[in-house]
C-alpha cells in the first residue's frame, strides 16, 4: 500500500490519505507468456503455444492426401452469417497456377500467409526464370513463420498451411507448415480441432510397407469420407470446399455438382 500526504509547513494536511492497492500480475504463464522471446524454466515458448490454440478456435479442420497422380485438399464451409455472400468464404487459395494451399485458423491471418507466399512466388519466378517448387516455397513460408518466434515486435500468426502440387520431377506434393515454422512433406495429414483423429484414420490407410494405388477420384473420396469420419456427419456440397491438382494441370476447385458426385458415390460404396 502507498500512502500519500500533503504538507505545509505550520499547516495540517488538506488531503486525507489515499490508500492504493498493491497492483499484482496474474498470467496463465507465470508471467513467462508476456513476450514471445521468453523461454519458461522448463523449455517453453507460451506465446507459440497460444497460436496454435487460435489456430483451432474457429473450430475447423483440413484433409490433405496424396495420390499417384494427384493432390487433394478439404475443408469445412462455414458461413458465420445468413447475409454473407457464401461465395465470398473460403479457405482454399492458390498461390500459383500449379501450386495452391489450404488455411487452417484465424481467417485473417490466413489471407496474409497467403498474400506472402504468392509475393515469394513471384519473386522466384522473376529471378531464377522458372515456378518456384512447392518443396522451397513451404520451406520459404516456414522461414517467415520462424522469424516471427524470435522478434518482439512480430506476432506469430494463428494458422496452418497446407500445400499442395504435381512437381515435374517429384510428383505430387503435401506440405505443412505450422505457426512455429515447422514443415514436412506428407503422404497425407489434416490440421485443425480434429487433426489427430483425422490423422489416425489417415494412417490406417497409409499403412506403413504398403502401396495402395490411388487416381484421382480414389484421393478425392478418402480425402472426403476422412472428414466424414472425424466430424460424424454428411456433408452437402455447399458445406466443404474441395480442391485438386493433377497430371500437369492448374489447381482447381471443385464445383457443387463434382462434389456431389463423390458424396454419392461414396454413400453408394457404404
Amino acid at each position: 500500500s502507498i500512502t500519500f500526504r500533503s504538507r505545509q509547513v505550520g499547516c495540517e494536511p488538506k488531503f486525507a490519505p489515499v490508500v492504493v492497492a498493491p497492483y499484482t500480475v496474474t498470467m496463465s504463464g507465470s508471467g513467462y507468456d508476456r513476450h514471445i522471446t521468453i523461454f519458461s524454466p522448463d523449455g517453453r515458448l507460451y506465446q507459440i503455444e497460444y497460436a496454435f490454440k487460435a489456430a483451432r478456435a474457429p473450430g475447423l479442420t483440413s484433409v490433405a492426401v496424396r495420390g499417384d497422380n494427384s493432390a487433394v485438399v478439404i475443408t469445412q464451409k462455414k458461413v458465420v452469417d445468413k447475409l454473407v455472400d457464401p461465395d465470398s468464404v473460403t479457405h482454399v487459395f492458390n498461390i500459383t497456377d500449379k501450386i495452391g494451399c489450404v488455411m487452417t485458423g484465424l481467417l485473417t491471418d490466413s489471407r496474409a500467409q497467403v498474400q506472402r507466399a504468392r509475393q515469394e512466388a513471384s519473386e522466384f519466378k522473376f529471378k531464377y526464370g522458372y515456378s518456384i517448387p512447392c518443396a522451397v516455397l513451404a520451406q520459404r513460408v516456414a522461414d517467415i513463420n520462424q522469424v516471427y518466434t524470435q522478434h518482439a515486435q512480430m506476432r506469430t500468426l494463428g494458422c496452418h498451411m497446407i500445400l499442395i502440387s504435381v512437381d515435374d520431377e517429384a510428383g505430387p506434393q503435401v506440405y505443412k507448415v505450422d505457426p512455429a515454422g515447422l514443415f514436412y512433406g506428407y503422404k497425407a495429414t489434416a490440421a485443425g480441432v480434429k487433426e489427430q483423429e483425422a490423422s489416425n484414420f489417415l494412417e490406417k490407410q497409409f499403412k506403413e510397407g504398403e502401396e495402395t494405388k490411388r487416381d484421382t477420384t480414389a484421393t478425392v473420396q478418402l480425402a472426403i469420407e476422412c472428414l466424414q469420419t472425424v466430424l460424424s456427419a454428411d456433408f452437402k456440397p455447399q458445406e466443404v470446399e474441395v480442391a485438386v491438382v493433377e497430371g500437369t494441370g492448374k489447381f482447381k476447385k471443385l464445383t457443387d455438382d463434382q462434389v456431389e458426385a463423390h458424396l454419392t458415390a461414396i454413400a453408394e460404396r457404404d
